[in-house]
């Protein structure tokens, strides 16, 4: 289970004047916002830019200008996965170890869309095991009780963190994922090319 919300890109206008720097040709920038606040790429800037992006890395350094922030609900065993990504990638989470204990154990705060019944009843004996010792810390404020807890959660258990990373971060985590055998990889892949002009400039510029 993956959930992506509240996404916010920002600073095209910044990177395509900035992609225009090279040969000084800051008068045909021809973008703009709409009323409701989107930015739309003018017949020049959108040229301009998919030449760029299909010519490689090198040459498409602008989007390394348009940031993307947003909040993510995934269980630990995906975020082990995305964590491999530290560079141009900036992320606040909620607190496992602060807050673990501020709010009763349930079933949806683990991903289990995929088990089958065996793994739903041992998953139940867990989370009861993991509420009676939440109540237990609370009740004592025992470490190695609290300890029992941290170590017994499962990678499934979901966390909610809010990422910010720019748009070649993002291409290499779409070309590298688009194909994992988890779910959560594609609908993360899926979200990725539903962002302003991501397909256009990244997806449909690939060879």
């Amino acid at each position: 289970m993956i959930k992506l919300e509240r996404t916010s890109v920002t600073n095209f206008d910044n990177a395509m004047r900035g992609a225009r720097n090279p040969m000084n040709s800051w008068g045909r920038y021809d973008s703009y916002y709409d009323e409701d606040g989107n930015f739309v790429f003018g017949p020049n800037d959108l040229s301009l830019a998919k030449r760029l992006c299909k010519a490689g890395t090198d040459h498409r350094k602008f989007i390394r200008m348009i940031f993307v922030t947003v909040d993510v609900t995934a269980p630990m065993y995906w975020w082990k996965e995305y964590d491999t990504y530290k560079v141009g990638t900036v992320a606040n989470s909620t607190s496992t170890m602060h807050k673990i204990a501020s709010k009763p154990f349930e079933l949806a705060d683990f991903s289990v869309d995929h088990m089958d019944q065996r793994g739903l009843d041992a998953m139940k004996k867990v989370i009861r095991t993991l509420e009676q010792l939440r109540l237990e810390n609370l009740e004592t404020k025992d470490k190695q009780t609290w300890y029992t807890m941290i170590q017994l959660l499962p990678s499934s258990y979901n966390q909610m963190r809010t990422c910010t990373l720019n748009y070649e971060t993002l291409a290499n985590i779409y070309f590298a994922r688009r194909s994992h055998k988890l779910e959560e990889w594609h609908t993360y892949c899926d979200w990725a090319l539903e962002l302003p002009y991501f397909k256009t400039l990244i997806a449909d510029t690939k060879d």
